[in-house]
């Protein structure tokens, strides 16, 4: 079930409280730690080009930014670090973007997990609206395209189209009531990691880690993300096979004994 009121919180404490929650940075980590504390993963390949939009903007008191990188062959590595010294960089061990998530997340040490794209197409500005989300009572934090004050400039009809049918699977498998399954824009307390448990290579990790978070009784929430355009290079995301895998991905956890 989702925290419609731990929704409406986040837009609530951001306008009244501004303050530290609206700060982005150029340069370290802060020097005064947060409560909780938050570590960003970033998976990355080929992203040099990209990162300059990306890891400038991520709030100053983000503890810990973790880049994946699944062996680039640009400068995607020698970019982060100028661009953040502190950042630190884990070499993906195998293929995949749900494979460099779950590296990531497991070197994660932060109290509260946090997920986007090297590409640009995530918003970093948005991380207070989960963090916010997670500190009124969310376990787990979806970003959606299909609420009120999100959108997207990237997602053609057929994604789009691919993506509601997907999503009103679940929510009739599930008794959820997601309105963007297919969309990796996610936060959680790392305390969960071990219920979400993701296992998948893919693409497929975002409605993976969904299924897993509803279906195992966390408290989810949603809010309003919007999704920009890849800003250089080329997606590797493909809406057929992937969404294929994203099906099979649904079966699978509905015959899994629990």
């Amino acid at each position: 079930m989702l925290l419609d009121s731990a929704q409406r919180s986040v837009t609530t404490r951001e306008s009244r409280k501004g303050g530290p929650y609206l700060v982005s940075w150029v340069g370290e980590r802060s020097d005064t730690p947060a409560t909780p504390s938050v570590s960003v993963v970033v998976p990355a390949l080929n992203e040099a080009q990209n990162l300059h939009a990306v890891l400038p903007r991520i709030p100053l008191w983000v503890q810990e930014v973790i880049l994946v990188d699944g062996g680039s062959t640009d400068d995607t590595v020698a970019v982060a670090r100028q661009l953040m010294p502190s950042i630190r960089i884990i070499q993906q061990p195998g293929t995949g973007k749900g494979d460099a998530l779950n590296a990531g997340f497991q070197a994660a040490t932060g109290d509260i997990i946090a997920m986007i794209d090297a590409d640009g197409s995530t918003d970093p500005g948005e991380i207070p609206r989960f963090v916010s989300a997670l500190r009124t009572g969310a376990d787990f934090v979806k970003g959606t395209r299909y609420i009120q004050g999100g959108g997207s400039e990237d997602i053609t009809p057929f994604r789009s189209g691919g993506n509601r049918v997907l999503t009103g699977i679940v929510n009739v498998l599930w008794r959820t009531n997601y309105t963007d399954l297919c969309y990796g824009y996610i936060a959680f307390w790392r305390q969960h990691l071990n219920v979400l448990a993701p296992d998948c290579r893919g693409f497929e990790i975002e409605t993976l880690l969904c299924i897993r978070a509803a279906g195992r009784g966390l408290r989810v929430a949603e809010v309003a993300s919007f999704e920009s355009s890849r800003m250089h290079g080329t997606s590797n995301l493909n809406a057929t096979s992937d969404g294929i895998r994203v099906l099979r991905t649904i079966i699978s956890e509905l015959v899994r004994p629990w």
